[in-house]
Parts: structure tokens; sequence; C-alpha cells
């Protein structure tokens, strides 16, 4: 009996001797990390809003991490195609993707191939910001009460491009419409660069775009703002009303980004991710940058992230059933 009672107790001995082993693994998986050049997945199209804050979000943390940090735009299916490349990649922390609201808008309208919290691991929030609903210099209306005149004057008779169905700038409209009582014809683009393209040259009369992607050209003349789509005026544009404010009452939406990696990558990379990606947005002339692109930094935990991500999903899929919003 004593002997077994001695051969038990070695065992357990060994167990908690061993029992660290892994952890130091661990810890030297995160000091070793990242191994290799960094790898940031954008959903969409270069120049678009996700792109844009992408690439300033790599230089940063190539600095920080020592290592090189590449964008990879791999657009289409309004970021579906970047987040199941991203979900099935290797968790190791050397893929990362930028993503920002239509991430949990695409569930309320399509069927996905992963899903979008256990397939997703949230590393850090980025900031948010206000869409800017403009309009083709060739548009008759120039305000947010004109626009409406005309839309139910001529029922279906406006256009509104968006980055891709199912996105924010299909679910800035489709709510638009639903809030102001008017109809208006969604046509879909492989991208926000190319949708806002066809804006400035009057093929498709209005876009809910983002800070990012429209600043430039609204203060270059080559598209009308109407209206911004946040709750109050933007410092950024403040000759320009509120769409709530200028005949929408109760309209709101906001844009945000933030980082994602894929589903079990060890938890020491990913508080070290935080840490650094948090340490950028926490920085002057980052704060300074992303104000500039009309958004406000806006540093999380990994946790609070993944719980801005499920509230979020729940919003847009109540959105969706109330607006009728559907994949088209």
């Amino acid at each position: 009996m004593s002997t077994h009672v001695g051969r038990h107790a070695a065992s357990m001995l060994a167990l908690v001797v061993a029992a660290p082993l892994p952890l130091t693994a661990a810890a030297q998986e995160a000091a070793a990390y990242p191994a290799r050049p960094v790898r940031i997945i954008v959903g969409f199209t270069p120049a678009s809003s996700n792109d844009i804050l992408a690439r300033f979000v790599a230089a940063k943390l190539a600095e920080r991490l020592g290592q090189q940090v590449i964008v990879d735009n791999r657009p289409g299916a309004n970021g579906i195609i970047g987040t199941e490349l991203t979900a099935r990649s290797t968790p190791d922390g050397h893929t990362l993707m930028l993503v920002s609201t239509s991430h949990t808008m695409n569930a309320a309208v399509n069927k996905l191939p992963f899903d979008p919290v256990k397939s997703l691991t949230p590393i850090a929030m980025l900031g948010a910001g206000a869409l800017v609903l403009v309009a083709s210099p060739s548009f008759s209306a120039s305000s947010v009460k004109q626009l409406i005149e005309f839309a139910k004057a001529k029922p279906k008779a406006v256009t509104y491009a968006s980055a891709g169905t199912g996105g924010i700038n299909h679910f800035g409209g489709a709510l638009f419409a639903h809030v102001a009582h008017v109809q208006m014809t969604h046509v879909p683009y492989k991208g926000g660069a190319p949708a806002l393209t066809d804006v400035i040259a009057g093929q498709v009369q209005l876009m809910f775009g983002s800070m990012p992607l429209t600043l430039a050209q609204i203060r270059a003349g080559k598209v009308k703002a109407l209206g911004v789509t946040s709750a109050k005026r933007s410092p950024l544009l403040p000759d320009v009303p509120a769409i709530a404010e200028a005949g929408a009452p109760g309209y709101e939406i906001q844009t945000w980004w933030g980082i994602l990696a894929p589903a079990r990558v060890p938890a020491s990379v990913v508080t070290k991710l935080n840490s650094e990606i948090t340490g950028i947005i926490k920085q002057p002339d980052s704060a300074q940058r992303l104000e500039a692109e009309g958004a406000e930094a806006l540093p999380m935990s990994s946790t609070q992230f993944g719980r801005l991500i499920v509230a979020e999903l729940d919003k847009w899929a109540r959105v969706a059933r109330e607006a009728n919003i559907r994949a088209e």
C-alpha cells in the first residue's frame, strides 16, 4: 500500500514539475513572435477606407515588431473572401485582418462560410467615425431635404453606390430609405474606390461613403457632401449637417475598424499584439491621423472588442429585418 502511495506521490510530483513547461514554451513563443513577416489581409480594394488604415497600421506595427508587415488585398463579397482566408490561416499571429463594421453586417444578409465569432479572434480596436452622404456634382439635389423630395417624386429613380451588397454603404442607404420613407435603387460595386469613382462621374447619384474615402474628394469639389451619418455634426465637416437634423430624424450609423486573427491564436500573442496596436493608436500622431481620416481613436482590450462585435451582430440583424435589407 505504501509503495503504491509512494509511486502515486512521485507521479504527482512529476506532473507538478512538468506543468510549467508548456507555459514556458508559450512565453518563449510570445517572445519570439513574430518569427517572420506579418500579413494584414484587407477584404477590399486598394484605396478603400480599410486599405488606407491597414497601411497606416502596418507601417507603425512593423517598426514596433521589428518585422515586415505586409498588406494583402483580397477583395470580394464585401470582405467575406478575405475573412474566410483569415479564418482558415494558421493561428500563430502571422496572419491578421483589418475589418470594419461591414464584418458584422455580412451575417445579417449572407450565409457565411465561417462563424463571425467562433472562427476569429478579436485582437484590437482602432477607431470609429461617421459616414458621409455624398452626391455627384451633376445630381440636382444639394441637400437632404431636396434629396427626399426628389426621391418621393420619383420612386426608385435615385441610385446609390456601395462597396458590395450587405456592407455599410448598402446599410447606410437602405436605412436612410427606411427612415425617410423613400425608395432608392442600390448599385453594388467590388469596392469603395470604384463606387466613388462612378459617383464622381455621375454614373450613380449617391454614396454613403467613409470619411477616409470621401474627404479628399469633398475638399476637391468632386462630390457634394449632403450630410454626415453621426447624431451630431463632424468637426471635420462643420458646415455639413447631420442627416438626422437635415430631414431624416433618428437616422444614425457609424463605422469602426479593428484587427482580427484566426481562432485559437495563443493568448500571449493576442496580448502582445493588443498592447502594440493600442500603443500605436494612443500616439498623438496616430490620433491626429485617425482624426484626419474622420475617425476617433477607440482603444479596447481584446475582450471588449469581442463584446462589441457580438453587440453589432445583433444590432445589424435587427436593422436588416426592419429595413428589409437582403443579399441581391
